[in-house]
């Protein structure tokens, strides 16, 4: 099955609730993800088709095969051999979305009642629907906004070490490698600006077709924390370099130095715009 075909049936999967084999069934019928769905809910004999519950009992039996022998959870080995047949890099993206799903405590590391409440809720019990539900959360992953917020700040709790108030520069930045590109490219990180709500009569957050961050202003904030050095971002460090990165013009013109941002986020702003003035030379 190649990817295209895999992409489609997960929208539809994502959409209708409905099985792989019964998704497959109707692309291959009706070619247009579109029209597929609109052919699902309008035929009487597709309903009765939905897919069951997932298996509890499916679900304690895949956790075993991964789990330490000795004993009660998933560890690294577990995780690598779980992330070899689900086809994915254990460095990708989407596990993070998964470790979210599954309330995974730290990296690497997977409960038994985190992975069987956390899968039954993604709605899958076998490797072959995983696999689907991956292409949907990398996908909700990279889009919406809100869902990209939640998996950014989990990641810091989840890959703090244990007992340390903040996440390792290193670790920092090899999250940042791989979050930022991704919501970039898919839509969740567009620029926004804060307006007014006249019914509620409070700040909301609005897209805007106003240029903000460009994607070689990640590599930038890198070569930043690189230069000045460092040992840990704070968990404050964190959460409010997400806000900036979607708020920031695409000059830094409009940062608001009186703002209580973070004092390592002001310090980039200016490096960023001198190095504006160097490229523009």
């Amino acid at each position: 099955m190649d990817r295209q075909l895999e992409e489609k049936i997960a929208q539809f999967v994502g959409v209708t609730g409905a099985s792989t084999r019964d998704a497959k069934r109707f692309l291959d019928k009706y070619k247009r993800v579109d029209i597929a769905i609109d052919a699902f809910y309008n035929e009487p004999v597709a309903l009765p088709t939905r897919a069951p519950a997932p298996s509890t009992s499916k679900l304690s039996t895949l956790f075993d095969k991964y789990k330490d022998p000795d004993g009660d959870d998933i560890s690294v080995d577990g995780t690598i051999r779980f992330c070899e047949d689900l086809s994915v890099d254990p460095e990708d993206v989407v596990l993070l979305a998964v470790a979210y799903e599954l309330k995974s405590p730290r990296m690497g590391e997977w409960s038994r009642k985190g992975w069987v409440d956390g899968w039954k809720n993604v709605g899958v019990d076998s490797i072959p629907a995983m696999k689907t539900a991956l292409l949907r959360l990398r996908d909700k992953l990279g889009s919406d906004p809100e869902y990209f917020k939640q998996i950014y700040n989990y990641t810091f709790e989840f890959a703090r070490p244990p007992g340390q108030r903040s996440l390792g520069l290193d670790m920092a930045q090899g999250f940042w490698q791989i979050l930022l590109p991704h919501g970039l490219q898919g839509g969740a990180l567009a620029h926004t600006q804060h307006r007014s709500s006249d019914e509620e009569d409070e700040d909301v957050m609005m897209v805007t077709d106003e240029e903000g961050w460009k994607p070689e202003y990640t590599q930038w904030w890198l070569d930043f924390l690189n230069e000045k050095g460092g040992k840990g971002i704070s968990r404050d460090t964190w959460q409010m370099f997400l806000d900036f990165l979607r708020t920031i013009d695409a000059k830094f013109e409009k940062y608001d130095v009186e703002a209580a941002w973070p004092s390592l986020i002001d310090d980039f702003v200016q490096y960023a715009r001198d190095r504006l003035k160097v490229e523009a030379t």
